[in-house]
């Protein structure tokens, strides 16, 4: 029942900012339904709230927020909670209150308070987490002429997505040089479409520093993605401490582009802290020629070092260790091992693995499976369900077990034929969903479903998501953050919205100006994002202008 909302700037007497504050000019068309309202009304608003949510109704006052914000509710016993209410009140009041003499000059502000609800004690993170949130604004009362802000969530998390949710109903008013709440009051009811809503990080092709994967994480959570899929190693590099096999790591591009297991503890707790979990990937038996820099034994020969020697036992207990250290740092139920890209030729081509081939009297995509399988039971008895690309289940569906989640990769049509064999599935199509295509622009993202060919209902519920990969051949600390963003929270609102409210053809023009708006909102929060419109993704802006319109 929303209207498309145009940003731009101000001509009030009121105020003079040349950033809108929540909602400004409309244009009068309507989006697919009614957002809980039996009757469409010509002139509502559609919010820029990014990712959109899926009920919500609003009113036409606008309220002050006082600069000393206190948190109350029975939310603030949790340090997840706490955490994130000083880390939203350092985003949202930037501009100040600096002196306390000004603020005595100053009339009193309506709202002072916000208070979180949380029903639930536990503070795990698994898959599927309630994250669904209740956000209430109301409106000045008439004998205080206080507002109030509270947010009800069955668990932390849900009270972490609403938090995010508050925060873009903020804005500065550059006159009156306050942070206001327009449309006032707001009645928000919101969960996720999808459990599983990613981004994988490749940092083997190029090393990330830790500050930065964190400032990624951060920008996950602004759009509401709830899984860092970490590809640490691959064939370029193994930067990753493995205390059990220590020279592994000798495979890193240098004794400085490496992580530690204090680091990844670390990327692991900041994350739980922002809704977020960590899934580790380690592919086999392919990608994986890094290993042998420390360890040769894992080539087959060191003229033809991948895919790992499946002829060894050594090649088995090595990965087992990996597997046992990781399993101290990622707690996610899921475990990547990939399996993806596996050229056999090495093994056929070298005499020793070969003539272990004909004394199992096996071929040699035999032994890929072969491969496949018994990491698959490494990871099975840490109590990891494994996640495999999508050619394990293109060869040997049959023989995989039965917790496997298939990853798409290669084109569509692959989650469908996964879920009908009884496979969870995430999809991550090339063509739509891969960041790297630096050509793929943000309404081809946008526009792309997990659940395209899939008409059962119980089969719609074994995918559990979806994923945007963002593979590092090109891209590095100074272009990373630009590849990601701002397409990658295109994907986030297909995860997290209604499907019926980001289809259609009005869909696609009523979300770019509120991309356009998040845009701006992450370059404002130090995300470095790049233009919404431009023909290829990260470049800078062709010209002067707006960061509204670019």
């Amino acid at each position: 029942m929303g209207l498309l909302c145009i940003p731009t700037s101000s001509s009030s007497s009121s105020s003079s900012s040349a950033v809108p504050t929540l909602f400004l000019i409309c244009c009068a068309f309507f989006v697919s339904q009614a957002f809980g309202a039996r009757t469409p009304h010509p002139e509502t608003f559609l919010p820029f709230i990014w990712p959109l949510p899926e009920k919500f109704s609003y009113g036409n006052e606008t309220l002050s927020v006082d600069p000393a914000l206190s948190l109350s509710g029975n939310g603030a016993a949790f340090n997840i909670v706490r955490e994130a209410f000083e880390r939203y009140k350092g985003i949202l009041f930037k501009h100040g209150d600096r002196f306390s003499f000004i603020r005595t000059l100053r009339s009193a502000y309506d709202v002072n308070k916000l208070s979180i609800i949380v029903h639930s004690n536990s503070e795990e993170l698994p898959l599927g987490v309630d994250e669904s949130y209740n956000l209430f604004v109301s409106g000045a009362q008439p004998l205080s002429g206080a507002g109030g802000v509270t947010i009800e969530a069955n668990t932390v998390f849900g009270a972490l997505r609403g938090l995010e949710t508050f925060s873009q109903l903020c804005s500065f008013d550059y006159t009156t040089k306050r942070l206001q709440i327009s449309k006032v009051p707001w009645s928000i009811r919101d969960k996720p479409r999808f459990q599983y809503r990613g981004l994988l990080l490749d940092t083997s092709r190029h090393y990330l520093p830790v500050n930065v994967i964190k400032q990624i994480i951060e920008a996950m959570s602004y759009a509401k993605l709830n899984v860092l899929h970490w590809h640490i190693i691959d064939e370029q590099s193994f930067p990753l401490e493995v205390p059990s096999y220590p020279n592994l790591w000798k495979g890193s591009y240098s004794e400085w582009e490496r992580y530690t297991i204090e680091d990844a503890h670390d990327i692991v707790n900041f994350s739980k802290m922002r809704g977020i979990n960590v899934m580790a990937e380690v592919d086999v038996p392919g990608h994986a020629a890094s290993w042998g820099v420390g360890y040769p034994d894992l080539w087959p020969s060191p003229s033809c070092k991948q895919p790992l020697d499946v002829s060894k036992k050594f090649t088995f207990d090595v990965l087992s260790g990996i597997l046992t250290d990781m399993r101290k740092i990622f707690p996610f139920e899921l475990f990547h091992l990939g399996g993806d890209e596996v050229n056999t030729d090495c093994w056929t081509n070298t005499s020793a693995v070969n003539e272990w081939l004909k004394n199992k009297n096996v071929t040699a995509e035999e032994a890929y499976e072969y491969f496949v399988l018994k990491a698959q039971n490494i990871a099975l008895t840490k109590n990891w369900s494994p996640v495999n690309w999508e050619e394990t289940f293109n060869t040997f569906p049959s023989k995989l077990h039965p917790r496997t989640v298939v990853h798409n990769w290669l084109g569509p049509g692959v989650c469908p034929k996964a879920v009908a064999k009884g496979f969870r599935c995430i999809f991550s199509n090339q063509g739509v969903w891969y960041l790297d295509h630096l050509n793929v622009p943000w309404e081809v993202v946008y526009d792309a479903d997990p659940l395209e060919g899939i008409q059962k209902a119980s089969e719609k519920k074994l995918v559990i998501g979806g994923e945007v990969c963002m593979w590092g051949e090109t891209a590095d600390t100074s272009d990373v953050q630009q590849t990601i963003w701002p397409r990658a929270a295109a994907a986030a609102e297909r995860l997290w919205s209604p499907r019926e409210f980001t289809s259609g053809k009005h869909a696609r023009v009523t979300a770019l100006k509120r991309l356009q708006y998040f845009r701006c909102l992450l370059n404002r929060r130090g995300v470095a994002a790049a233009p919404v419109t431009n023909y290829y993704a990260r470049t800078p802006p062709d010209g002067p202008g707006s960061c509204l319109v670019q």
